[in-house]
């Protein structure tokens, strides 16, 4: 089993900045590619970043490419999203996903999912 927990999120003004965390625990080893995902009210789940584990190539969504960095630290099993110049729009519960599949970009390629942790833009 492969357990994830988000942490991180909160409240922020326009043009601030907030780090979010994915810890990974349990039966990890085989997961190659770990992404982060937001979805709004009303709107479709939505791929923001991803990064190979193993090989640390990272992929971004055309939104966010020049705003957020997604990393990883091996040491804790955790990666983290930076997120810079922050938007209203950006506003989402934003999750992390495991799976097998280096920088895969849409939902249905991971399997294993964190609880999700609110980021909430103020203009």
């Amino acid at each position: 089993q492969v357990h994830l927990v988000e942490s991180g999120g909160g409240l922020v003004q326009a043009g601030g900045s907030l780090r979010l965390s994915c810890a990974g625990s349990g039966r990890t080893s085989g997961m190659h590619a770990v992404g982060w995902f937001r979805q709004a009210p009303g709107k479709e789940r939505e791929f923001v970043a991803a990064i190979s584990w193993y090989g640390g190539n990272r992929n971004y969504a055309d939104s966010v490419k020049d705003r957020f960095t997604i990393s990883r630290d091996f040491s804790k099993n955790t990666v983290y999203l930076q997120m810079n110049s922050l938007k209203p729009e950006d506003t989402a519960v934003y999750y992390c996903a495991a799976g097998v599949i280096p920088l895969a970009t849409t939902p249905r390629e991971y399997a294993h999912w964190g609880q999700g942790t609110q980021v909430t833009v103020s203009s």
